[in-house]
Parts: C-alpha cells; structure tokens; sequence
C-alpha cells in the first residue's frame, strides 16, 4: 500500500510522488523526534540522488525547485490525516534541473537498511530513503 501525494503542480490533478507504508512510519518516528519535516530530491551523485529528508524550512527552496507534491501522514497517534493539512504535512521537492529529466516518472519514496552519507534525519536510524521510479502510464 502507497500514500499518494497531492498534486502540487500548477494544472495538474495527479499524484507524481508517493510513500510506502515503511516510509510513512518512519516519518512519523521522525516527526515526533524532530517536528515537522520536508523532503528534497536534488540532481547530485552518490547520496545527493537520495531523496534527503530535513526539518521543514531547513532547507531553503526557490526557483530552481519544484514542489512536486505534499503528504499528509496522518496524526500523532496514527490514525489517517483528514486531507486538511491539520496532521502532519510533509512537502516533496525537486530541484527544477533533475526534475527536467524525471518528469515523465512517477516516484515512490520507500525505505531500505542501511545507512546514506547525506545529512538527511533517518541516517542515524540505520535506515535510508530512496526512490523508486516507474514510467507514467497516461
């Protein structure tokens, strides 16, 4: 089972990011530990192509991003979040030059052991993101 995102792109009404339920609930570990979170998938090598996840605002974004999607991951006990940002929003960006050449792929965050080099919150968990992608189907 995936959580869509919702659609964050002007004109869009599709889901271009998603979460696994393994990704969902380390977010929610994370989200108690360090409050509200964010994600960014920069177009670096090695860990810079992990999918790194900050405290919200942490990493500053701007033109040469894209807000891909945003997440509600549900509430502090759990239960499902109401569509209503009022749970625990997360924020999917992208720097504009990688997304350029992802945009024909739709990405789901999922989680993996091991430990990622980057400076992304779930590194000292001894578990990492990372992203697998598929070819949209339209």
């Amino acid at each position: 089972m995936t959580l869509e995102a919702t659609a964050a792109i002007p004109g869009e009404d599709f889901s271009r990011v998603a979460l696994t339920e393994e990704a969902v609930q380390l977010l929610r570990q994370l989200w108690k530990r360090h409050g509200p979170l964010m994600f960014h998938q920069s177009g670096g090598c090695c860990d810079g192509s992990s999918p790194m996840c900050y405290p919200a605002g942490e990493l500053l974004t701007g033109d040469s991003d894209v807000l891909l999607g945003n997440f509600d991951i549900g509430n502090d006990d759990g239960s499902p979040g109401d569509g209503d940002g009022t749970g625990m929003p997360i924020e999917f960006w992208m720097s504009r030059e990688q997304f350029a050449y992802w945009s024909h792929t739709h990405l789901t965050v999922d989680v993996v052991d091991g430990r990622g080099a980057g400076f992304s919150l779930e590194a000292p968990e001894g578990r990492r993101f990372l992203i697998r992608s598929r070819l949209f189907d339209m």
